[in-house]
């Protein structure tokens, strides 16, 4: 797709990028068993937070990191390679990591800590009332708007 010319690739071009896709593939494997997105077992309790006694929940946030951090290489250096060449497959490189990317660095900042959640309430003391104040928890506290 980036190549200018019309021609056979060689043997070793194949080779290296099937290794490459395997390789990638592999990676994609263990990046999503790594974070405890997909059970690894059968008992269902609650699949979408991992228990600090699971074995894989050391493991979700550096990976996580990591594969942000890739995606974020990623995108920036099909950026420059589509700023240089202006080829679409570039492009379209770009927009994919850069949007793997930007999940990760969402996910760093909002799902990746326990919160503190108020046992008296259940709901999570971190947030606030901008720009939306939350009238029932002020009318339940006799603080009155």
């Amino acid at each position: 797709m980036l190549e200018m010319e019309n021609r056979q690739p060689t043997a070793v071009e194949i080779y290296f990028s099937r290794c490459l896709g395997f390789s990638l593939f592999t990676i994609a494997i263990l990046t999503v068993m790594l974070t405890g997105s997909i059970p690894l077992t059968s008992s269902i309790s609650d699949p979408v937070t991992t228990d600090d006694s699971d074995p894989k929940a050391p493991y979700a946030v550096p990976t996580m990191q990591v594969t942000t951090a890739f995606h974020f290489i990623s995108a920036s250096y099909a950026y420059a390679w589509w700023a240089v060449n202006g080829q679409f497959a570039f492009g379209m490189g770009m927009l994919g990591s850069g949007a793997l990317a930007s999940l990760g660095i969402w996910c760093a900042l909002f799902a990746s800590s326990d919160g503190k959640i108020s046992r008296r309430t259940g709901a999570d003391k971190r947030t606030t009332g901008f720009p939306f104040a939350n009238k029932e928890a002020a009318k339940k506290h006799g603080k009155g708007l």
